[in-house]
């Protein structure tokens, strides 16, 4: 990486973390805050939560093809200003319009900023750098959302509706913060990436994305590994804790602190052990991680120990989650830019958007009512999706090139293998 790079991703680093720490401050409390605070019902906080994700399905699709053309900076500046003046309407809103329309604003802004941010570094970063600059973005984003969490709980006030302005304020302010830092980015004309400048003539398209078989393999991967853990959090793993184990409400903070906290403390230990290694056996890893969490999971509700070990299980499933994000973060989102051929970053990054959002989507939607209900069911379902993350994962690698599996191998020059790129289009995708 050269100097030019280097002050370049730390700009792009420190905005990606300062807009982390503004959704930190309301990210814990916006269904209170539409619900009870706004009395707004439960129905149109429910609502708010459903279009914020319903937004980021609608603008992903587009997003690629955009930060193809025009590059990832004005696209992120677009984006970051339109999450601001949603963070600022939604904590204006007093009636059920207001907030709806914000919150569509708000996701839309903030769906596009992951693959714009996403494109930048790769753009500011070389293979063999790539791995640790996406991990110390996965760590200054979990630190930022912890830190914006913690700050927030002790300025909310359910009584009065002005704290809940200063935080929807703060949060807006977090995402100017980030346009004004990526305007003073002056990005690194890197030779390897020339041709992902806007104004590219390669082809490209989602029927190219399609056809190349690699990437299809790591979005089903991908989508696996999102329906199995994020789409869990907050909707069935929750509600099979509290039904099944009998795990207070308090102790979810308890289990998602363990979570933050294992991430930030494992990260670059993690770094070391992933960089020498290939991508897929450590995501084969962590699907035999997640099955032992999910095992922890299921002896905190399905056993017939103490309330305590039942306790102390169900936070463990927690962190066993951690262990496992921390391996996945320098592992899958730089796998998705050394798949993508050259003039397609952001086309890549943003179906891999794309994918985590459906997974976020559909999660909860049949997570949650099978933790509440089918105890038993909802933990093997999840044991073998688990299971199967190390299937895929191993598939997977035989699709790859030797360097693209393993990064490092790209200091001997014998091993390095072409990269894809798709075949020249007749019609446009």
């Amino acid at each position: 990486m050269t100097k030019a790079m280097g002050a370049a991703m730390r700009r792009i680093q420190a905005g990606s973390a300062l807009s982390a720490f503004g959704l930190g401050f309301t990210v814990p409390y916006l269904y209170v805050y539409v619900a009870q605070v706004r009395e707004l019902g439960a129905t149109t906080a429910g609502a708010v939560l459903a279009v914020l994700a319903m937004a980021a399905l609608v603008v992903l699709p587009f997003s690629g093809r955009a930060i193809d053309r025009r590059g990832p900076m004005p696209v992120l500046l677009v984006a970051a200003l339109l999450a601001s003046a949603g963070a600022l309407g939604l904590g204006l809103a007093t009636s059920v319009p207001a907030a709806v329309a914000s919150a569509a604003v708000l996701g839309a802004g903030t769906a596009v900023m992951q693959p714009a941010l996403a494109t930048m570094i790769v753009w500011c970063s070389s293979p063999a750098s790539r791995t640790r600059s996406f991990a110390t973005q996965f760590f200054l984003q979990n630190l930022g959302l912890g830190v914006g969490g913690l700050i927030g709980g002790q300025l909310v006030d359910e009584s009065r509706p002005d704290s809940f302005v200063l935080l929807f304020s703060i949060e807006a302010v977090m995402f100017l913060v980030l346009a004004g830092i990526v305007l003073t980015v002056r990005m690194p004309g890197s030779p390897a990436l020339q041709d992902t400048r806007p104004g590219s003539s390669r082809p490209g398209g989602v029927r190219a994305l399609l056809g190349h078989k690699a990437m299809v393999q790591l979005c089903v991967l991908g989508f696996v590994l999102f329906f199995a853990c994020y789409g869990q959090f907050e909707s069935g793993l929750a509600a099979y804790g509290t039904e099944a184990a009998g795990i207070e409400p308090s102790t979810l903070g308890i289990a998602l602190a363990a979570n933050t906290a294992v991430i930030v403390a494992a990260q670059f230990v993690v770094l070391k052990f992933v960089e020498r290694r290939k991508r897929t056996r450590v995501i084969a890893a962590v699907g035999l991680i997640w099955t032992v969490a999910w095992l922890f999971a299921g002896y905190a509700g399905l056993g017939h120990g103490s309330q305590a070990m039942a306790t102390a299980a169900f936070v463990s499933t927690y962190a066993l989650f951690g262990l496992g994000e921390a391996m996945l973060a320098p592992t899958v989102a730089p796998l998705v830019a050394d798949l993508a051929p050259e003039s397609m970053v952001g086309t890549y990054n943003s179906a891999f958007a794309l994918v985590k959002q459906l997974a976020l989507a559909v999660g909860p939607a049949i997570g949650g009512p099978m933790g509440a209900t089918l105890h038993g069911p909802y933990i093997v379902t999840f044991v073998l999706f688990s299971l199967g993350i190390s299937y895929l994962a191993v598939r997977l690698g035989r699709q790859l090139t030797p360097v693209q599996n393993q990064p490092s191998l790209a200091a001997k020059p014998s091993k390095i293998v072409a990269r894809y790129e798709p075949q020249r289009e007749t019609a446009a995708a």
